[in-house]
């Protein structure tokens, strides 16, 4: 009878161990599922946000009449890369536990693809004489579409997604600096876009000199400290902490007004300075001082943004934009 007693309480014992690790098994193969899921979304996010410059450099750097065909086909790239990348997002493998939050992420790519589609439609119109007022209209309506996909992205897909990351106990981090597709609010101005379109045409925002053009972003340091694309720097925060940024004019002639731009953080906390510089030769390399006047948050990563705006007659501008993490310290 005790050895019966035994051999029931050690087959129960061993019962209850393959129960503990079976479930064991399972929480670790959705911890990986999930963390994967982020992953792969943070990826497809990172993307979009190239989609946003390269959408913004098109729609505002300053060109030629014989480069509008140019910024064309450039606008009919994005509208293929855009579908794809809503392609994409539906193939992702989503946990249970993610699917609300995909839903969102899936419908904010989709206003996306969709809003580029529509302007790359409306652009050719927009540059010629004929339908020149509504082809412009409708592409400022299409920056509406832009910001209702962040609207998506930041206040349904991050919470959601974390509050199911929280529950789980998955240690993984949604992209959060990558979720803003619509670079400037000014975008949802109609005038402000007509403006810029004007810009493309050559028929505001000045005009190009004969020869190569474009300006690229050299080294940026913050209150001494160099910072490096795609790596954290640890700056002392002082009341007088200023960027330090370096502008080298890669093109064939003298630049002028040479607008450089800092953005420190995101969202509506973000932190703007820009100066000008107001001349730089051909081949010459000139620094500008732009203080930081409002007192950043501190322990914590920091996105920072320096960009150089595009100059007329400028085609290339992928070397124009830098983009750091600080962790501020008092």
């Amino acid at each position: 009878m005790v050895r019966r007693t035994i051999a029931i309480g050690g087959g129960l014992l061993l019962l209850i161990l393959l129960v503990f690790a079976f479930r064991g098994c399972l929480d670790a193969r959705k911890e990986r599922a999930m963390e994967d899921y982020v992953r792969g979304a943070n990826e497809l996010t990172k993307l979009s946000q190239a989609e946003s410059r390269q959408l913004f450099d098109i729609l505002s750097a300053p060109s030629d009449s014989d480069q509008s065909i140019n910024r064309e086909n450039q606008a009919n790239a994005l509208r293929s890369d855009s579908a794809t990348l809503s392609d994409r997002a539906r193939d992702l493998d989503v946990p249970d536990e993610l699917s609300e939050a995909n839903d969102y992420f899936v419908e904010a790519l989709d206003l996306r693809r969709d809003a580029l589609a529509k302007v790359a439609d409306e652009l050719p119109g927009a540059l010629a004489d004929e339908e020149r007022r509504n082809s412009t209209a409708q592409i400022a309506d299409m920056m509406q579409v832009f910001l209702a996909s962040d609207v998506l992205q930041i206040a349904r897909f991050e919470p959601s997604a974390k509050a199911a990351l929280q529950k789980e106990d998955v240690n993984a981090t949604i992209a959060k600096g990558s979720l803003r597709f619509l670079e400037d609010i000014q975008w949802v101005n109609p005038d402000y876009v007509a403006d810029q379109i004007a810009g493309i045409r050559g028929t505001g925002g000045g005009s190009a000199t004969p020869g190569a053009h474009g300006d690229g972003l050299g080294t940026v340091s913050l209150g001494g400290v160099a910072l490096t694309p795609g790596a954290s720097a640890t700056v002392p925060l002082t009341s007088d902490i200023a960027f330090d940024v370096q502008v080298v004019n890669q093109g064939e002639s003298t630049e002028t007004d040479v607008s450089v731009q800092v953005t420190v953080g995101q969202g509506g906390d973000a932190i703007k300075a820009e100066e000008t510089i107001p001349e730089i030769a051909a081949g010459e390399a000139k620094n500008v001082t732009i203080p930081l006047t409002k007192q950043p948050p501190t322990g914590q990563n920091v996105p920072i943004t320096v960009r150089v705006k595009p100059v007329p007659g400028e085609e290339v501008t992928d070397n124009n934009v830098g983009e750091f993490t600080v962790i501020f310290t008092r």
